[in-house]
């Protein structure tokens, strides 16, 4: 029962109050340790800054789960209503539905009012490209691209491997996908964070491909599964992500747009233009798809309490 009360909890928390302050968010700390712990690894020779980047990654790992899991396992055994509390507001910080949406809402909102470098720069919330130069079709693109990725790296991904692993898992899985979205790039990190990038493609495996489907169900019901079934399948390979693809192609095919990262990929066929209303039929896509993930990990939920008990 307490996970089901945990995920119902950490969903109402997430829609109603959204992400909190980053003086508050463990994700933030997150990202301060990182920075901190990739100063010295940068120094070290190409062998040594891959070996740095997997303790720096595992330890980083144990840091926030350790403590977290035991501060959770004594608050509960002393009160189980103050534990489930606990529990919900830790798996909260795993996850965003209301901070996506809100954040692709905005950089709609800004294109509606013809605010171009104001978009530019929003988007920098989003996304990790250069997006001094973007065109508004490119400007839309980027934010569909964002929200379709963070139906799984967002969403599903935290609540899968809670329903597997509980909180250690989402925990751990939210330290490495952090770590990623940092330091998983090529350039100056192509070493340091290649194991991070590694183990994060290993991670999202199966949860980008359930986004995907996510995805494909809530075209289905509003626009065309059946085109966003057969986009996903024929063109999630064209990205360098092993992940990344599967989502954004059912997206685009969802869509009927083409969603494109320049010099990089195209995914979906440009039928429709890319125009400030595309990031919010990508919403309501987005909403469906999320919906549904959330009462499949009820049922699940509910699932693991009839065979335990």
């Amino acid at each position: 029962m307490e996970t089901v009360l945990i995920i119902v909890l950490a969903v109402a928390i997430d829609l109603v109050l959204g992400d909190p302050p980053n003086a508050f968010h463990p994700v933030a700390w997150m990202g301060k340790v990182i920075s901190f712990l990739e100063k010295a690894g940068l120094k070290l020779n190409h062998t040594g800054q891959f070996l740095y980047g997997m303790g720096m990654t595992l330890f980083t790992v144990a840091l926030f789960v350790v403590p977290l899991y035991f501060i959770f396992f004594y608050v509960g055994h002393a009160s189980l209503a103050a534990g489930i509390i606990l529990a919900g507001l830790i798996l909260k910080s795993t996850l965003s539905v209301k901070g996506l949406r809100r954040a692709a809402q905005k950089v709609r909102k800004l294109l509606e009012d013809d605010k171009l470098k104001e978009t530019r720069l929003e988007l920098r919330t989003l996304v990790s490209r250069d997006t001094s130069d973007l065109p508004e079709p490119l400007l839309v693109s980027a934010a569909v691209e964002s929200v379709a990725e963070g139906t799984g790296d967002s969403l599903v991904a935290p609540l899968f491997y809670f329903l597997i692993f509980g909180l250690p898992g989402a925990i751990a899985y939210r330290v490495v996908n952090t770590m990623d979205s940092m330091i998983g790039y090529h350039g100056k990190y192509e070493h340091l964070g290649k194991f991070a990038a590694i183990l994060d493609d290993i991670l999202n495996f199966i949860p980008a491909r359930i986004a995907a489907l996510l995805l494909v169900l809530a075209a289905a019901v509003k626009r065309n599964g059946r085109k966003a079934w057969r986009t996903a399948l024929r063109q999630h390979a064209r990205t360098k992500s092993p992940n990344a693809g599967w989502p954004m192609a059912a997206m685009a095919g969802a869509l009927n747009v083409r969603l494109e990262k320049p010099g990089q990929y195209q995914l979906g066929e440009a039928k429709t233009p890319l125009v400030p209303e595309t990031i919010n039929d990508t919403v309501q896509l987005f909403w469906i798809a999320a919906s549904a993930w959330i009462l499949i990990c009820l049922i699940v939920g509910g699932i693991q309490i009839a065979v335990t008990t």
